[in-house]
């Protein structure tokens, strides 16, 4: 199989995922062509994920492809954006079997699916270590997307979901080991099918001060929000939302989570089904777990 069968099929593959109401020219051409609605501005993000760094490569493709495709998308529900279209590029260090693609497809397709954003296109070439960049791009409001720089002092502390399940996994689980056509471990789910949580996102403009995916940890992404607003955060460690099998320490302190951490005042009832309060912003900068100071910890690329 050479690049240009490689590409028929990922195309093929994705079907009606390749176009949509603002894709005036989808795959095929040199570049992508998109309108973009007045009174909206753009967000975009992208997100590279390794062999051996990210997901096992001997996984299922299928599930390669979903993950890679969700954690990027989550970047644009952390600043309240809707989706509107993404790029996805492979680097493969060798031309696989075309059922190889055609499964890595069906991965992106699921997870395009659900988001209901096309992949207008991308880009597939040779290199040492396969690896998949996803970029997103999405619309918010003018003036109303979330950031990680307005968390004030008193707001509440909130996370979307519970924490540590794909910490755990990659504890306990064989994730080269699952098929996605089988019935997949809760904790093993929760590492290769994140949650892209766009609905909460596009719900707190307005409404929340601050946001952050969970991609690097709850307290290092925390951290982060603490950071560039000038506040410390408190956080209680009983109230932190720990995913079944999995341990306190990997919910505050695991990745891949991907769930949504943010800080307001107090909101609606509306939006309490699925959110969690863990805390307050103080003025005391630093991170405090049940009233001691810890590191923000977490995952760092390049460390030594």
């Amino acid at each position: 199989m050479n690049e240009f069968e490689a590409i028929d099929e990922i195309v093929r593959t994705l079907g009606a995922n390749s176009v949509g109401p603002h894709v005036q020219l989808g795959p095929g051409d040199d570049a992508a062509i998109i309108s973009s609605p007045r009174g909206f501005d753009t967000v975009s993000s992208i997100d590279t994920l390794s062999e051996g760094v990210h997901f096992p490569l001997a996984s299922d493709p299928k599930l390669i492809g979903y993950r890679s495709f969700m954690v990027s998308v989550s970047d644009l529900a952390a600043m309240g954006a809707e989706p509107s279209y993404a790029m996805v590029a492979l680097i493969l260090p060798d031309y696989p079997e075309i059922e190889w693609i055609k499964r890595l497809s069906e991965g992106f397709k699921e997870a395009a699916d659900i988001c209901e954003m096309p992949i207008v296109g991308g880009n597939l070439t040779y290199g040492k270590q396969f690896s998949i960049s996803v970029s997103v791009h999405g619309w918010v409001p003018s003036g109303l997307a979330l950031q990680r720089t307005g968390s004030k002092v008193g707001d509440m502390i909130y996370v979307s979901g519970r924490l540590g399940g794909a910490a755990a996994a990659l504890e306990q689980c064989d994730l080269a080991g699952e098929r996605a056509e089988g019935k997949l471990e809760p904790l093993a789910s929760a590492f290769f099918k994140p949650k892209s949580r766009l609905d909460i996102g596009i719900s707190l403009r307005g409404v929340a001060n601050s946001a952050i995916d969970i991609s690097d940890g709850l307290l290092k992404d925390l951290y982060s929000i603490s950071v560039c607003s000038g506040v410390g955060m408190e956080i209680d460690s009983a109230s932190v939302p720990v995913a079944r099998g999995a341990r306190l320490e990997q919910a505050l302190y695991g990745g891949d989570d991907y769930e949504l951490c943010f800080t307001g005042q107090m909101l609606p009832e509306s939006l309490f089904s699925d959110i969690f309060c863990i805390g307050k912003v103080v003025s005391s900068s630093g991170i405090r777990v049940d009233g001691e100071e810890v590191a923000p910890g977490g995952y760092i690329h390049f460390s030594r």
